[in-house]
């Protein structure tokens, strides 16, 4: 097949939208589209517009390698600099006219007689392509706490990723309830216009330090001018973060936890600190960084709640005893669906089988990018994927799927489907080296497992080992198949 006339959709325009789409221009695939639920691009970077938004990501490794960014404010960039970086790279490589905003996707099904995916869009029209490529991640849908009477509290409330920018804090009675990583983003920033926040925390997180002093104007020139100094600390920071990915450097892991601690020291009241204390190991949940957070302990008007919250009134917030804390806004940080990945779609793939039922056990995936029965479906930041740079993770997929792509028409197939016994040997070895990782089985309550519960977001290894896994192509571990001349040509 002719790599121009290989229709292919892209199901999301955050990161893994947007790499996939200019990667298929460089190699000749010109016929695709991005569908975007949201108004506009970006993903989770435009989703997420709370107050003090930023990555946990160093800056010099959130630009994709063949866009290498060397201007960012400071060393973790900001939610409006990555959105802006992601609405350069559309333009610059034009990927403007392939994307629909608006255009979110409902449902997607496979049909074996024509080898092709038809996609329904919110709106009730169809989108017809050979290959579909899923983009739409880990933090795509937010999750919300199941907490008696929170749909009939009478003032204003929202997710923090979907913030209300119209709604003027100033002064307001804030309820926060959760306390992770858009938490410990936003909570600083509240306390400094609100004129009560009351911080309701499950589970106390570890919230270190890091070295981010924005780059003088100078330093920002001298970057733009030799690229060669950022690229040298970015191959240090990822060669120190694939060191640590998984957490087996008991001396690293020490270090971290009396660096999280002396930061907690930061605060005036001894109370809240030892409420501010993890009780897990470093690692056992998603590591926070913060220079602000518990300074903002110290400000007379926020408050730590740490009493398990019992219903929502009309107007307050009611704790475990009937304590009763009048507000008017909550505002619900409690993260994403993360283990749904392309289960947040209604897809059907060989013989009507739902993406639900195969994953009913939680998300499983080859490398994260193909499941089995789904032919010609592939997935960006897709299952046990999830450490390190995800940008750097995508690029990697990325290339993974374009491989496939290239014997659509070098071999002239027409689709091409794991096998089970090859996708669930591979799953049996991640989940065996997720299971050496000592601190992803202390217990602690994290996104990282299904209700069945199996961890489906970490990738148990190194990014290096990563890319080594998806150099290559295990013909062995596919099954492919191509169309009679005739089929190919009435469709």
């Amino acid at each position: 097949m002719d790599r121009a006339l290989l229709r292919i959709a892209i199901v999301g325009a955050g990161p893994g939208g947007l790499c996939t789409g200019k990667r298929l221009l460089d190699e000749g695939f010109e016929d695709f589209v991005i569908l975007e639920r949201a108004p506009d691009l970006g993903g989770t970077w435009n989703w997420n517009r709370y107050p003090g938004a930023e990555c946990d990501v160093p800056s010099v490794l959130y630009s994709f390698s063949f866009d290498f960014k060397t201007d960012w404010s400071k060393p973790y960039a900001t939610q409006p600099e990555i959105l802006g970086y992601l609405h350069d790279f559309a333009d610059k490589f034009g990927l403007r006219k392939h994307i629909r905003c608006g255009d979110g996707v409902a449902r997607a099904c496979w049909d074996d007689a024509s080898a092709s995916w038809t996609l329904t869009l919110d709106s009730g029209t169809t989108v017809d392509a050979d290959v579909v490529v899923s983009a739409i991640g880990m933090f795509n849908e937010p999750a919300w706490p199941a907490i008696e009477g929170l749909d009939r509290f009478e003032g204003a409330s929202w997710h923090s990723a979907r913030w209300n920018h119209n709604y003027d804090l100033t002064g307001a009675r804030v309820a926060v309830i959760g306390s992770a990583a858009s938490a410990v983003q936003l909570v600083p920033e509240v306390v400094k216009v609100a004129g009560r926040v009351y911080l309701f925390q499950r589970t106390a997180n570890w919230v270190n330090p890091k070295l981010d002093d924005p780059y003088t104007p100078e330093q920002i020139e001298q970057f733009r001018e030799d690229p060669s100094i950022l690229w040298w600390f970015r191959e240090q920071t990822e060669r120190s973060m694939n060191e640590g990915m998984t957490f087996a450097i008991p001396e690293r892991n020490a270090e971290s936890e009396a660096a999280g601690l002396a930061a907690i020291e930061t605060v005036r009241d001894p109370d809240i600190r030892a409420e501010l204390r993890p009780t897990h190991p470093f690692g056992c949940k998603r590591p926070l960084f913060s220079n602000v957070y518990y300074a903002a302990f110290n400000e007379p008007n926020l408050e730590l709640v740490t009493d398990p919250i019992d219903h929502i009134t009309a107007h307050a917030v009611v704790t475990a005893g009937g304590f009763e804390r009048a507000v008017d806004v909550i505002v619900v940080a409690t993260g994403f669906e993360t283990t749904k990945y392309l289960a947040a779609i209604d897809v059907a793939g060989r013989d009507g089988r739902g993406i639900a039922d195969a994953w009913n056990d939680g998300p499983i995936a080859y490398l994260g990018v193909m499941t089995a029965g789904f032919p010609n479906l592939f997935m960006c930041y897709g299952p046990n994927t999830n450490n390190g740079s995800i940008l750097t993770m995508i690029e990697f997929q990325v290339e993974y799927l374009l491989a496939h792509l290239r014997r659509f028409a070098d071999d002239d197939i027409s689709w091409v489907d794991v096998k089970p016994e090859a996708m669930q040997r591979y799953n049996d070895e991640v989940q065996d080296a997720i299971a050496g990782v000592r601190v992803w089985q202390a217990g602690c309550n994290t996104y990282y497992r299904s209700p069945s519960g199996r961890i489906v977001t970490q990738w148990p290894y190194s990014m290096d080992e990563y890319r080594a896994r998806t150099a290559t192509l295990d013909h062995d571990a596919f099954e492919v198949g191509r169309l009679s001349t005739t089929r190919r040509r009435r469709r």
